[in-house]
């Protein structure tokens, strides 16, 4: 069976255009006195290891403390930090990754992605639990922005600091849906955590898609896409109804 070609594709920010700051991942290990020194690819992989874990079956609404404790465990292991290290990077890390402007590592190629998305003539919108300044803080970086500008432009950031709720709570996406006066039907959205980006785009009615440059989810009921680039030939490569 044939794609439906979307209307509307909704993007989460975290590893789809940013990651953790280099330096502040490093300086965090350094205050541990850890002997590990991961390079940059490794950080970077990191990440996708440890959102991996974030399984649909996970309940994220009433345990996320055990859930983030997991997270943090796997990025550790990541980055090859030794298992008699890894309870003080856990204290320094933790303290680093409650901060969200920790995630300005801009990931290679991600705004020639969008672009790539947008060049499909679909609609774009923003979904991401951060800190209430994602749209300027995405705008400062020349990603994209709410309408003519550096970046790409876009209909909507709906950023969870803002408007006070939380994926996987099918009212962020709502809120986007709204913004764009579209169906939940009409959209895809791409994030990296499957128990908070699958389980809320489902919820929502929303067709979801993990991004996974890795292929750590081949196996799993969700669809990937190794990049924003990939997502957009899968977008030309649909048919409309």
């Amino acid at each position: 069976m044939c794609d439906t070609r979307p209307k509307a594709v909704l993007l989460d920010v975290g590893g789809i255009f940013l990651l953790p700051d280099h330096d502040r991942v490093l300086g965090a290990l350094s205050r541990a006195d850890c002997s590990s020194s991961p390079t940059a690819d490794l950080l970077d992989s990191a990440h996708y290891v440890a959102a991996s874990g974030f399984t649909t079956d996970l309940d994220v609404e009433t345990d996320w403390t055990g859930c983030w404790r997991g997270y943090l465990d796997r990025y550790i292991e990541a980055c090859g930090v030794s298992l008699g290290d890894r309870e003080e990077v856990h204290l320094h890390l933790d303290s680093e990754f409650a901060d969200a402007a920790l995630w300005m590592h801009v990931i290679p190629d991600s705004r020639d992605g969008l672009q790539a998305i947008a060049d499909t003539g679909v609609r774009l919108g923003i979904v991401s639990n951060a800190d209430g300044v994602m749209a300027s803080r995405l705008d400062e970086l020349e990603i994209l922005q709410v309408g003519p500008g550096m970046g790409v432009p876009v209909d909507c950031v709906i950023d969870s600091g803002a408007v006070g709720v939380m994926k996987p709570d099918v009212r962020i996406f709502r809120l986007a849906l709204e913004a764009m006066a579209i169906d939940a039907d009409e959209a895809w959205y791409i994030g990296d955590m499957p128990a908070i980006d699958i389980v809320g785009a489902r919820r929502a009615g929303v067709r979801p898609f993990i991004m996974d440059p890795l292929g750590l989810h081949r196996d799993a009921d969700y669809e990937g896409v190794p990049s924003l680039a990939e997502l957009a030939a899968r977008i030309r490569a649909s048919e409309l109804d």
